[in-house]
């Protein structure tokens, strides 16, 4: 019987543990892709408004609007300045021996040189003094006077040393100031669009070319565009996005201030510095951005550590080949890899969530995945944190090994106890029969040697004498005990009961994270008047029965039943992390009970429910009488938006709704006034 027992004890508690065990590590695993998510979407969006901010601050400065000033000026001044046969020849040189081999090596297509060459006047002036004869790009930037006597020349002395520094110092790719014909006017690496036209010009067909309209025409105070990523000629076909805003001159649009902004800097957040197992990530898991073209916005954790692992996987999960060796030959994934997953599409219809599902290297992956939001701005990207199963359930795995070795080894301990104690169990019955005897007799103090060779049969004939005159008192004491324990415990919380029962006279216990809800029955005092009174009460005590059978199973915690009225918390004795979810949960189940009730009954009853979370006290009150009761503002404020609030249905705080806002849909139930101060009120309308 002890193996038996001990063998169905440990599998069912294995079992159970689990279960539970199991369970809470994929809720673990999500939760930490979900932290980690989010965690990069506040650091990609803070980002992106500190350059928004910064931007803001340069157009509005005096300096930036005395420079495009005065390179607008230099620009007009070279429209009619001499070009040399040498000059020319050197531009030419530059775009085919320089410019035109490192697009083509990138993109992986022939260009045209003569289609890209400058051709007008200014344009052709300022490249072969400074485009084409750059040697890199830290002696583009570094370069502040051609020595060539221009106006032009004059202002790139004076202002480059600005500009080389925001480049330099926020890592952009390049910052342009455009004037408001078009023109580009200025450029701090001196690239192959200095002095092209961003309208008509050979490059207005990027995205700078859309933005610099919409900045121009803007009447938006402190404007600034943010474009989504394109493989920008000028930039040798790396993905590039522009942050434009524009430079004002007594009150218009003389310009705009456009700052490339390059994918290295998003690279650099969402793949953590290539430290992604110091940010809890292991040996799998990364961030990646989706746009809403379904490709990559970032790069790829498997191309930066092995590319070639990189083509292999992805071509044999799907992409065409071409398309992993054009991400091998731009050197990232940006604007190349495909986002296809479920996650990705969801999130672009703007859903937030958690899903088990293929990646773009055809592993099965947990992912989590949200909208990104850029404020002012007209991106639709997504972000997605993931990990493999593999790597993710790994300690799933180890776990149930360790269940089942210790489960097998508890019972293998306990038929080798088992097999030792039954030898030993046996010799003290004959001494445990005679004393059974004596001590139904009334004699306690005996030691009885053993005389019997009938064990089990005279020890259950002695114990059967001594429990008919010990048994009835006990199971006496026993009952009462166990009335007056339930007594307690049906008027206060069994912590409370325990002190009380102790002799406590003043007990009051504050409580932290407790969700409060108030609810009404609408129509009760209807439903009494119209039945009798027997009628009646037998129909409330089922339904109130109903709503305590939903409370226990979802951890609330009754308070009280007050006539029509219900007060109850979560949270209060036994803390909860998920206290807020329970109660509203709570709240709606009493809705469906109620809805059930007025089905089986016909009758026309609704709830109304007011919820708050916080802080509260509870004790008990009154002498000799005790009763068990609850206070605080946040029991104040729940009964006061439940009074309140004319129509049936759960309302709720704006601390609840906080919390609750992204499983569940609320609209705004107006405000109430609480210490003078008008709050909130939310209603909820559904789950999401």
């Amino acid at each position: 019987m002890m193996v038996m027992c001990t063998v169905l004890a440990s599998a069912v508690i294995g079992g159970i543990a689990f279960k539970a065990g199991r369970s809470e590590m994929r809720d673990a695993v999500f939760t930490r892709l979900t932290e980690v998510r989010q965690s990069q979407t506040r650091a990609l969006t803070s980002q992106i408004q500190d350059l928004k901010n910064s931007l803001i601050i340069y157009t509005k400065n005096t300096v930036t609007q005395s420079a495009l000033e005065a390179f607008t000026a230099g620009f007009d001044q070279l429209a009619n300045a001499q070009i040399t046969p040498a000059q020319s020849q050197t531009i030419t040189d530059y775009y085919k021996n320089t410019f035109i081999k490192q697009v083509e090596q990138y993109s992986g297509t022939k260009l045209d040189a003569g289609a890209l060459l400058p051709q007008s006047n200014a344009q052709r002036y300022l490249q072969a003094n400074y485009t084409a004869l750059r040697r890199d790009d830290d002696y583009a930037v570094e370069i502040t006077d051609a020595h060539d006597g221009s106006q032009w020349s004059a202002a790139n002395a004076i202002y480059q040393k600005l500009f080389r520094e925001i480049v330099t110092r926020f890592e952009f790719e390049d910052a342009l100031l455009i004037d408001d014909r078009g023109n580009v006017v200025y450029s701090a690496y001196k690239d192959v669009d200095l002095g092209t036209n961003i309208i008509n010009g050979p490059y207005a067909g990027s995205k700078l070319h859309e933005a610099y309209l919409k900045a121009m025409s803007s009447n938006t105070v402190d404007y600034v565009g943010f474009t989504d990523f394109e493989f920008y000629q000028p930039a040798e076909m790396q993905p590039t996005a522009w942050m434009v805003a524009p430079v004002l001159r007594d009150g218009r649009a003389a310009g705009v201030l456009a700052l490339q902004f390059p994918i290295t800097k998003i690279n650099r957040l969402m793949t953590f510095d290539k430290q992604w197992q110091q940010a809890g990530l292991g040996d799998t898991g990364e961030t990646v951005l989706g746009g809403p073209d379904e490709l990559m916005r970032s790069d790829s954790r498997v191309f930066l550590e092995d590319p070639q692992r990189y083509k292999r996987e992805v071509v044999q999960a799907g992409t065409p080949p071409d398309v992993a060796d054009m991400a091998i030959r731009q050197g990232g994934t940006t604007l190349v890899q495909p986002m296809t997953s479920a996650a990705t599409l969801n999130a672009q219809r703007g859903e937030t969530g958690t899903i088990i599902t293929q990646d773009y290297l055809g592993q099965n992956t947990l992912q989590a995945y949200a909208p990104l939001v850029i404020k002012d701005s007209d991106l639709h990207w997504s972000i997605v944190a993931k990990v493999t199963t593999e790597e993710a359930f790994a300690k799933e795995t180890s776990f149930t090994k360790t269940m089942v070795l210790i489960t097998t080894g508890i019972i293998f301990v306990v038929c080798l106890l088992a097999i030792y104690l039954a030898q030993i169990f046996v010799r003290p019955i004959r001494r445990l029969e005679s004393g059974a005897q004596r001590i139904s007799a009334g004699d306690y103090n005996v030691a009885i040697p053993v005389d019997t060779r009938d064990e089990i049969g005279d020890l259950t004939e002695a114990f059967n004498e001594m429990g008919r005159s010990l048994t009835v008192k006990e199971d006496l004491l026993i009952q009462q005990r166990k009335e007056n324990d339930e007594l307690l415990r049906s008027l206060m919380p069994e912590s409370l009961a325990e002190r009380f029962k102790q002799g406590e006279e003043i007990i009051a216990v504050e409580h932290q994270n407790v969700t409060v809800i108030f609810a009404d029955i609408i129509g009760l005092d209807r439903l009494q008047a119209e039945l009798p009174p027997d009628a009646s009460l037998t129909l409330i005590n089922e339904l109130i029965r109903q709503i305590d059978a939903a409370a226990d199973n979802l951890g609330m915690e009754t308070v009280r039943t007050v006539r029509n009225g219900y007060l109850a918390s979560c949270g209060l004795t036994v803390p909860r992390l998920d206290n807020v979810r329970r109660t509203v949960d709570f709240a709606l189940e009493c809705q469906q009970i109620v809805s059930r009730f007025n089905n089986d009954t016909g009758n026309d009853l609704s709830v109304r429910a007011g919820i708050d979370t916080g802080t509260v006290s509870s004790g008990l009150l009154g002498r000799p009488s005790v009763v068990y009761d609850m206070w605080g503002s946040v029991v104040n404020l729940a009964h006061q938006i439940k009074d309140g609030s004319p129509q049936p249905g759960i309302y709720v705080t704006s601390s609840v709704h906080e919390v609750l806002q992204e499983v569940m849909r609320f609209e705004s139930a107006g405000t109430t006034v609480v210490d003078g101060e008008a709050q909130p009120i939310w209603r909820l309308s559904e789950r999401r």
